[in-house]
């Protein structure tokens, strides 16, 4: 019998860990559940390193295959094909061998006598919490070919929000690294020739050049025990970011970043109302849905807001009161939920703001580039201009001592 290691929160919001042995995953989750606590983390002991050792090696399954199955399931399903001959179907199609064995491991599963989202949930590194939990309550509800376009949905539109991050990051990272390196050349490699030619004046530099000359000195001294600091710096920062402690200090103060703070906390409220009125919809338990948003959430500070209305939700509140309490939505999202609650349209609202902030974050991404590119192609002019002209300045001087 396998074990395995758990993290969760009992009502007091105290967090419990230790090892078990069960006969499954599922099996943990039910028994911890009973127990009347919220799961955080469930990781099987003895394959945790090796599989975060292979993770780099193994074919990723990305946002888009997952669309792709759940659409074509989904087709399938609402055309009356049986759950056995679709993941046939579906095995014959997918291209990545990964995918394939998993999706022919399901199919082995429901011709077994499980369910789908039993099956699914065997492989939870590709199908998500969020994911099984909708395929369960599709087949609860007769619902699964509704439900899997919705997931399918949710996926794209995730999935196309994190594409439009990272397009838009990317020049703005390409252009700092490159001013970062030419002004480190030029401090490195091209000032120490100038140096040795002004050594052979015997003149006295002026003290711009000798400060530029005494920083290119520094920077050649120390360079690697420069990159040795920082490497030991972010190896810390990494592992103090997977201590629960250490996450919750940083995920805090990137919400008190200037500019990228309130950008980040946007993306974090769109995703949380998308998660949850996906789920809602889908008529999941609320406690279960608000599980699977903290989990998702991507912030310690915004998981671990959720968790206190699970624990509020559970002693007969509602969700809006806990979400003021918390303080970490804005006053906008609280009262449109709140709204929600009373009209029964919970589930609407939710999406509403979702969209509203996924337009927030269009524009304060595309407004953040639009300030960022000139900012830092302005900045790379400024400092290689000043180098030049510090190294220039003792040549300007002599010619114009010869002149005179």
């Amino acid at each position: 019998m396998p074990s395995f290691k758990y993290l969760a929160k009992d009502k007091d919001g105290k967090t419990i860990s230790g090892t078990t042995d069960a006969a499954s995953r599922e099996e943990l989750i039910n028994i911890l559940r009973e127990k009347e606590l919220i799961i955080i983390d469930i990781t099987e002991v003895g394959q945790g390193t090796r599989a975060s050792t292979l993770s780099f090696f193994k074919e990723r399954v990305n946002a888009d295959d997952l669309v792709i199955f759940s659409r074509q399931l989904a087709t399938m399903v609402s055309s009356g094909i049986p759950l056995v001959n679709a993941f046939d179907i579906l095995g014959e199609q997918i291209e990545k061998k990964r995918f394939k064995e998993i999706v022919l491991d399901v199919r082995d599963e429901i011709e077994a006598g499980k369910s789908l989202s039993a099956g699914l949930a065997k492989h939870s590194d590709v199908f998500s919490n969020l994911f099984v939990n909708m395929v369960k309550a599709g087949e609860s509800s007769g619902m699964l070919d509704e439900i899997l376009d919705r997931v399918a949905l949710y996926l794209e539109k995730t999935s196309a929000l994190q594409k439009k991050i990272k397009s838009a990051m990317v020049y703005p990272v390409i252009i700092t690294i490159m001013a970062l390196s030419v002004t480190a050349l030029l401090l490195i490699k091209v000032i120490p020739i100038f140096k040795e030619i002004y050594a052979g004046f015997g003149a006295k530099l002026p003290l711009p050049t000798q400060m530029l000359i005494s920083a290119s000195d520094f920077m050649r001294k120390y360079f690697l025990q420069g990159v040795i600091a920082l490497s030991v710096i972010i190896f810390f920062t990494t592992r103090l970011a997977k201590t629960p402690k250490g996450r919750l200090f940083l995920d805090t103060r990137k919400l008190k970043l200037p500019v990228f703070g309130p950008m980040l906390r946007k993306i974090i409220v769109g995703r949380f109302t998308r998660t949850l009125s996906t789920l809602v919809k889908s008529g999941v338990s609320i406690l279960v849905c608000l599980e699977i948003v903290a989990k998702t959430a991507g912030n310690k500070v915004i998981e671990n807001a959720v968790l206190e209305v699970h624990s509020s939700i559970r002693e007969g509140e509602t969700i809006a009161s806990p979400l003021q309490k918390s303080g970490v939505f804005p006053p906008m999202v609280v009262r449109m939920i709140s709204v929600g609650e009373r009209t029964g349209q919970l589930d609407k609202m939710l999406s509403k703001i979702s969209d509203f902030y996924d337009e927030q974050v269009e524009a304060a991404i595309s407004g953040l580039t639009s300030i960022i590119e000139p900012l830092i192609i302005a900045f790379l002019g400024i400092v290689i201009g000043t180098i030049v002209i510090c190294m220039f300045l003792p040549i300007f001087k002599l010619s114009t001592l010869m002149a005179v």
